[in-house]
């Protein structure tokens, strides 16, 4: 089944190890130029650090099933708790990859 970026963004995302709601797809995460894709970006809670990156990254692999309505996640090896579980780093890099220079492109 191919699924869109415009259709992925109106589906909520939902974790199935404790049911909460997660949000909406907000980012997907894939490499350029090869297409392969990582994982979706789901906006983090919102308080009062307005300027703070709290959004969760959430790898394909966690991906359970994308429904007609529903992204159905499991994320009970991601914990909060844990340092860096789940958050999504700043300039994100794939895992086994080093951060490519634009000029590459060029």
């Amino acid at each position: 089944m191919d699924t869109s970026y415009r259709e992925l963004k109106c589906k909520d995302v939902v974790n199935v190890t404790d049911g909460r709601n997660l949000g909406r797809t907000c980012d997907i995460v894939f490499s350029f130029p090869e297409g392969k894709v990582f994982g979706i970006v789901v906006p983090g809670k919102r308080g009062l650090r307005f300027f703070k990156n709290n959004d969760l990254f959430i790898s394909l692999k966690n991906v359970v099933k994308i429904g007609a309505d529903v992204v159905l996640v499991d994320l009970k090896a991601m914990r909060p708790d844990r340092p860096g579980g789940g958050k999504r780093p700043g300039g994100f890099c794939p895992p086994g990859e080093e951060r490519r220079d634009f000029g590459e492109y060029e």
